[in-house]
C-alpha cells in the first residue's frame, strides 16, 4: 500500500459539477480513497453550514471553510481568523449608504445587511434570491469569517480604497467574497497540515477557481480541473479533464492515486 496521504478538494465545479450535483465517479473515487486509508479535506469558500450536503454525502469531516479564515481537521478547529468587528461596522456603513447589500457569514449561518440593491433593473430575482434572510444587527458580537459584497466590479473600488488590509475575491457580476487581512484558502490549509503532521511530499489538491490559486500554489501536487480558467490551469503542476467528464477520478489515476 502506498504511503498515506493528505488531498484537498474544493466544492463547486471540482467535487460537485455546474448542477452542483456529485458525480458518480467522484463519489465512487472517494471511497477508493477513503478505503485506502488516505485523509481527505474539504477547502472551500463556503461556511460550515454549507458544507453538509457535501461532507455527509463523501463521508468527509475535515475541512478549509470561508476560504480559509476557518479550518477544522478531525473535529477540532486548528484555525480561526474572523474580520475585526470594527471594520465589520465601517464595510457595514459604506455598504449602506451605496444600497450594496452586505452578507455576514458565521460557521452556524448568514444574514443580510439590507434586501435593497443598486441596481434595480439588473439586480433582477436571480440576484435577489442569493440573498439569504434579512438581519442587520446579525455581526454584533459575533465573529464574522467572511462577507459577501453584492456590487459591480467597477463599484469595488470604493471597498478595496477604504478597506486595503481586507481581500476581495470576485465569483459572481454582482458579487465578491470579503476576506480577512490575508485571507487565503493556503493559510487555512497551512495551519491544518501543521496539525496533520502530513510531509510536504504527500499532500495533494484539486480545485477549480480563482479562490484556488493560492491553495495550488501552496500543496506539493496541485491538480486544477479541466473546466477551470486558464490562470488557475498554469498556477496548477497538474490538470485533469472537466468535473463533468470524470475529472477527479482522472485526475487521481493520472496521479497514481487509484488505479
Amino acid at each position: 500500500m502506498m504511503n498515506k496521504k493528505l488531498i484537498f478538494f474544493d466544492i463547486d465545479g471540482t467535487l460537485v459539477d455546474h448542477e452542483k450535483k456529485i458525480p458518480p465517479s467522484t463519489k465512487d473515487a472517494i471511497e477508493q480513497l477513503q478505503k485506502a486509508g488516505h485523509e481527505l479535506v474539504i477547502a472551500t469558500g463556503r461556511g460550515p453550514f454549507m458544507l453538509k450536503p457535501v461532507s455527509e454525502a463523501l463521508k468527509i469531516e475535515s475541512y478549509v471553510s470561508f476560504n480559509g479564515s476557518y479550518a477544522v481537521y478531525n473535529g477540532e478547529v486548528v484555525y480561526s481568523h474572523p474580520i475585526d468587528p470594527a471594520r465589520i461596522v465601517e464595510l457595514t456603513a459604506l455598504s449602506l449608504q451605496n444600497n450594496h447589500p452586505l452578507v455576514y457569514m458565521t460557521p452556524e449561518g448568514m444574514r443580510s445587511s439590507s434586501h435593497q440593491t443598486a441596481y434595480p433593473n439588473e439586480a433582477d430575482e436571480a440576484l435577489r434570491k442569493r440573498l439569504p434572510p434579512l438581519e442587520p444587527d446579525y455581526h454584533i458580537d459575533k465573529s464574522i469569517y467572511q462577507c459577501l459584497l453584492y456590487c459591480k466590479e467597477e463599484d469595488e473600488g470604493y471597498y478595496k480604497e477604504g478597506f486595503a488590509e481586507l481581500g476581495f475575491i470576485r465569483w459572481h457580476r454582482f458579487g465578491s467574497d470579503v476576506l480577512p487581512p490575508g485571507g487565503s484558502k493556503a493559510i487555512g490549509i497551512q495551519a491544518l497540515i501543521e496539525k496533520s503532521g502530513f510531509k510536504s511530499e504527500d499532500i495533494y489538491a484539486f480545485g477549480d477557481g480563482i479562490n484556488d490559486l493560492e491553495m495550488l500554489q501552496h500543496v506539493h501536487h496541485s491538480v486544477a480541473m479541466g473546466n477551470a480558467p486558464d490562470e488557475v490551469k498554469q498556477a496548477a503542476r497538474y490538470v485533469t479533464k472537466d468535473v463533468t467528464e470524470d475529472g477527479i477520478m482522472y485526475g487521481l489515476k493520472m496521479l497514481g492515486l487509484l488505479e
